[in-house]
């Protein structure tokens, strides 16, 4: 053990070596015969606890020596003094310059019990201050929000974090409430309800709390730790307040993305079953065409069936525009034309109570940029604009062309437009700063997903533009899409003649689809165009028919059970390689496909299919 260290000053040596003799099994003692080199000694040495002095003494008295000592040393500071110097002890003491005092000549014992006292004091103190700087350091430090407070909620102690967080200075939440300090009700808070829950059960507890508007929420882990008092009944609690927002928001988005993930390859076999049911609808409709050219009333009908189903086929497209992660196909493209043929997709989705106006630039501006995203960022936009007017009201859909200079976003140069303006409830700043950010939504569960926004920024980040919104609550929100402007849209190639072409000369063709209805109308097409067809369920089977006779071209489902068209594939290329095969999906993503491999996508017209089955038996594989 390590022994404490005390100076004795005294101008007569024989007392010094008297005092050392007494302490020195005890402590290591330090003896000098002058007050000014004491004080030199004790600059020099921190460590000493207790200061034994004489009270006359040449040149410097023993009462000013000490107290000129506690002005930088803690020491414990005793004076060795006869009567006649009493006077000289009590106004010391009354200063406080001293801690005590010891008559000569003294007693041993008392001596050696008033050093020991004193060593003890200073021990305790020099403990308590290293406490005090440890609790600052902590207190002034931490990242966390940490208060102390007694049984009825008044800080004792909080640290800046805390009181930057009440909107006051630490001094000013000293001695109050957190209610008295933001001037709230004075009843039960959810926070005050806690904190007394803690206290009852005398353990420590763990809560998770929101404040703030809904959208921009700030989340608090908080800790309740009760404090017990020297009689062991709990006198205070100390709280952690650990932010946890951005964990929160993590771990949100991480569900929101295993759940978006679900959802994207649901939505994958669903537009794949779709595809395939449209695909036997607008083939069958499409085939029973020619046989009622003398039944006009059939034949609208059977038009406005035909409308349907491919409307269908266009929300099946965008269902599987979502359910994949796609590249970017970008081209020249007319906004206008765009916007304007999108009537009816946002007439049906949009619902009665909103209507939308355009106001399309006379200039018909071109934009660089892949046409079904941009497409899908429009209705995006609308929608959102629709949800944030639940009782109705306008939309604004505008083109125009804009030269940029001086924009930090921005390349200078030619940009083209589309702005989207509602007249809904608008967006508060607080929200607005996070609009963008994916999976935030302020939508009820069930009616937002949180990526509209999102997908609307990466496309145009991804095509070199800029997304800018401006809202004012109660007013409306306008948001504005800046995209690269091209020189000249680029003309879409035209679809293929209504009447597809014929068979230039006999060719036997195996269709294999494990859809039945699929199946027939695709052989129907191939019989009307002149070929012969033959059917078959599987690729087992079409494998069997295969070794039994001799095939021009096949025409083979991706997905199918137990083979899939590219295992097929690879078979008949390894043993019939002189046969090409054409592969028809509702689903390309589902199965990696090689890119050597001709593609056409369900739901398909006789034409597509005719075209490309001409030109694969004329350059066959």
């Amino acid at each position: 053990m390590v022994k404490g260290t005390i100076l004795a000053v005294d101008d007569e040596p024989d007392i010094l070596i008297a005092l050392e003799d007494l302490f020195e099994d005890d402590y290591t003692v330090i003896t000098t015969t002058k007050p000014s080199e004491a004080l030199e000694i004790l600059r020099a040495s921190p460590d000493i606890a207790v200061i034994l002095s004489d009270q006359r003494m040449p040149g410097m008295t023993g009462d000013v020596m000490l107290a000129e000592a506690r002005a930088f040393h803690d020491a414990q500071t005793i004076l060795l003094t006869g009567y006649a110097d009493m006077s000289a002890v009590v106004a010391a003491l009354n200063r406080g310059g001293i801690t005590g005092y010891v008559t000569k000549p003294w007693d041993p014992v008392l001596l050696r019990s008033t050093v020991r006292q004193a060593f003890e004091r200073h021990s305790l103190a020099r403990e308590l201050a290293t406490e005090r700087a440890l609790l600052l350091g902590l207190l002034d430090n931490a990242e966390d929000a940490i208060a102390f407070k007694d049984k009825d909620g008044r800080f004792v102690r909080l640290n800046a974090r805390k009181a930057g967080r009440l909107g006051h200075t630490v001094a000013e939440c000293l001695g109050r409430t957190r209610e008295e300090i933001e001037g709230g009700p004075s009843g039960e808070s959810a926070a005050r309800e806690a904190d007394r829950a803690a206290i009852a059960s005398g353990s420590i507890s763990e809560t998770v709390s929101a404040e703030g508007p809904v959208g921009a929420e700030r989340w608090s882990h908080v800790t309740r730790v009760p404090i017990r008092g020297a009689a062991g009944a709990i006198t205070h609690l100390a709280t952690i307040e650990r932010d946890v927002t951005e964990q929160k928001n993590l771990e949100a988005r991480l569900r929101q993305s295993d759940k978006m993930q679900a959802l994207g390859t649901l939505a994958g076999g669903i537009a794949h079953d779709f595809n395939n049911l449209l695909t036997a609808i607008l083939g069958s409709l499409e085939l029973v065409g020619p046989k009622i050219v003398d039944q006009p009333r059939v034949q609208r009908l059977v038009t406005n069936a035909t409308q349907a189903a491919q409307r269908g086929a266009s929300l099946t497209k965008r269902l599987l525009s979502f359910s994949r992660a796609r590249d970017l196909r970008p081209r020249s493209v007319d906004v206008n034309a765009l916007v304007a043929g999108m009537d009816v997709l946002l007439g049906g989705s949009l619902g009665g109570l909103v209507s939308v106006t355009t106001d399309l630039d006379a200039a018909h501006p071109a934009a660089r940029v892949d046409p079904d995203q941009l497409e899908l960022a429009i209705l995006n936009l609308c929608i959102n604009a629709r949800d944030a007017m639940p009782d109705g009201g306008s939309i604004a859909i505008a083109t125009g062309a804009v030269t940029v200079t001086d924009d930090p976003d921005l390349t200078a140069g030619d940009y083209v437009t589309v702005t989207i303006t509602d007249s809904g409830m608008g967006i508060p700043p607080e929200i607005l700063a996070r609009v963008c950010e994916p999976f935030f939504t302020t939508k009820s569960v069930g009616q937002g997903t949180g990526l509209g926004l999102a997908m609307v920024f990466g496309l145009t980040q991804q095509s070199q533009g800029k997304l800018r919104i401006t809202s004012e609550v109660e007013k409306g929100t306008t948001v504005e899409v800046f995209l690269p402007r091209a020189d000249l849209a680029e003309e879409r190639p035209p679809l293929a003649a209504a009447t597809a072409p014929r068979a230039v000369s006999p060719a036997r063709i195996l269709v294999v689809d494990d859809d039945a209805e699929v199946r027939h109308v695709t052989a129907s097409f191939l019989n009307t165009f002149g070929y012969t067809e033959t059917e078959a369920t599987d690729g087992a089977a079409a494998v069997a028919l295969l070794e039994r006779s001799s095939f021009d071209l096949i025409v083979a489902d991706l997905a199918m059970p137990g083979m899939t068209g590219v295992e097929l594939a690879e078979i008949v290329r390894r043993r019939w390689s002189t046969v090409p095969i054409l592969i028809v999906t509702g689903h390309a993503e589902a199965i990696p496909i090689p890119e050597d491999l001709p593609v056409l996508r369900k739901p398909f017209e006789s034409a597509d299919l005719a075209a490309l089955v001409s030109g694969m038996l004329v350059s066959p594989g």
